[in-house]
C-alpha cells in the first residue's frame, strides 16, 4: 500500500479535520485568544493529525504487504489465511474474518465435489471388473467354437478389452501413488510380455517386431508401464502403412538414466499435430482419417508417466514414423529433470 493512495483514501478525515481546526482557531480569536497560542494550538493539531495517520497507515502496510508476500508466494492461494495471522485493526479484522468463511466454504464444496469423485470413481472401477467376466466367458466360447466368424469376434472382444483397461487405467491415474509398486523391473521381460499380449493384433496387421539391447534393468512399476507401453504398440498398430509395417523396441544407456526407444515406420504425424498429441481427447488429422480414436492413449501415456517419474516424448514424420522415447531412473533415488535430449 501507497502512501500516496492511502492520503487520497483519507482525504475526507482531512478535510474535516482541517476545517474543525480553522474553526477552533477563528472561535479562540474571537474569544480574544493572543496569536501565539493559536499558533501553538495549531502546531500540536497538526502534530497530531500526521502522527494519527502514519499511525493507520503503518498498520494497515505492514499487514497488506506481508498478505501481498505470502499470497505471491503460495501455489495454492486459498491457503493464504493459513499463512497469515489476524491482524489488530477494524477493517484488517473484518477482511480476514471474511477470507476465513470463504476459504470454509470453498474447502466445503471442493469436499463434497471431492467425494463424488471418488464414488465415480469407484463406480467405473467395479464396474470395469465386472465387466471383464462377461469378455473372459465370450473368449472362452470362441476357444471352444473356431470359426471365421468367432476369429472375427475375438478381434473385436480384444478390442473391446482394451477400451475398458483404457477406462480403468484413467480412473486410476489421478491416484497414482496409491496404486503403484516401484522395484527393479528387467526392460526385455516387461517389452516381451507386453508384445505378447499385444501379438494377435500384430500378427493380424502383419507388423514385425525387433526387439534388440534391452537386457536392462529400470525401477518402475510394470503394470502401468505395460498399459503406456501397450498403448503406443496400439497407436503403431492402427497407424501402421500397408506394406512391410516395423516396429523396433531398444534401450541406450545415459548417463543417469537408461532410454526406451520404441520407432515404427507408420504414417506418421502431421508437424502441425505433434504438439498437441499429448492432450485430453486429441485425435488430430489421422484419428479422423483413418480410425475412430478417443484421444486418450498419449495423454494417459503421458499423465502416468509423470506420475512415475518418468520423461516421454516423441518425434515423427509424414511417411517416415513415429519414434516415443522414454526415460528411466537408473536409480529409484534419483528423479529425472532435465536429462532428456
Amino acid at each position: 500500500m501507497k502512501w500516496t493512495a492511502y492520503l487520497r483514501d483519507q482525504c475526507l478525515p482531512i478535510v474535516i479535520w482541517a476545517l474543525t481546526a480553522g474553526f477552533i482557531v477563528m472561535m479562540l480569536g474571537t474569544l480574544g485568544v493572543n496569536s501565539s497560542a493559536q499558533g501553538f494550538l495549531v502546531i500540536v493539531l497538526a502534530v497530531a493529525g500526521i502522527a494519527c495517520l502514519l499511525y493507520g497507515y503503518f498498520r494497515r502496510a505492514g499487514f497488506y504487504k506481508e498478505l501481498r508476500a505470502r499470497l505471491e508466494s503460495l501455489d495454492q492461494k486459498y491457503l493464504i489465511t493459513e499463512m497469515i495471522e489476524r491482524p489488530d485493526f477494524l477493517e484488517g479484522k473484518l477482511l480476514y474474518d471474511v477470507m476465513i468463511q470463504v476459504n470454509k466454504s470453498m474447502n466445503d464444496r471442493l469436499a463434497s465435489y471431492r467425494r463424488a469423485s471418488n464414488d465415480y470413481r469407484e463406480y467405473i472401477e467395479t464396474w470395469v471388473h465386472e465387466v471383464k467376466t462377461p469378455i473372459a466367458s465370450s473368449r472362452l466360447m470362441i476357444e471352444n467354437n473356431k470359426n471365421e466368424v468367432t476369429r472375427s469376434l475375438e478381434t473385436e472382444i480384444s478390442r473391446i478389452e482394451g477400451y475398458v483397461e483404457q477406462a480403468l487405467f484413467y480412473t486410476r491415474s489421478n491416484s497414482v501413488e496409491k496404486d503403484y509398486i516401484i522395484k527393479k523391473v528387467n526392460l526385455k521381460e516387461m517389452i516381451s510380455s507386453c508384445v505378447k499380449k499385444n501379438a494377435r493384433a500384430l500378427i493380424e496387421s502383419r507388423i514385425s517386431v525387433q526387439m534388440q539391447d534391452l537386457e536392462e534393468d529400470v525401477f518402475t512399476d510394470a503394470k502401468w508401464i505395460d498399459f503406456i507401453v501397450g498403448q503406443i504398440l496400439s497407436n503403431s498398430i492402427k497407424y501402421r502403412r500397408d506394406q512391410d509395417p516395423q516396429i523396433k523396441i531398444f534401450a541406450e544407456k545415459k548417463e543417469n538414466s537408461i532410454r526406451l526407444s520404441i520407432c515404427d515406420n507408420g504414417i506418421g504425424i502431421p508437424p502441425q499435430d505433434i504438439r498437441r498429441v499429448f492432450e485430453k481427447g486429441f485425435t488430430g488429422e489421422n484419428g479422423r482419417r483413418f480410425t475412430r480414436s478417443t484421444g486418450m492413449g498419449l495423454y494417459l501415456c503421458k499423465k502416468l508417466c509423470e506420475k512415475l517419474g518418468l520423461s516421454i516424448s516423441l518425434t515423427s514424420q509424414v511417411g517416415q514414423g513415429t519414434l516415443i522415447e522414454i526415460l528411466f531412473p537408473k536409480s529409484k533415488m534419483f528423479l529425472l529433470e532435465n536429462d532428456h535430449p
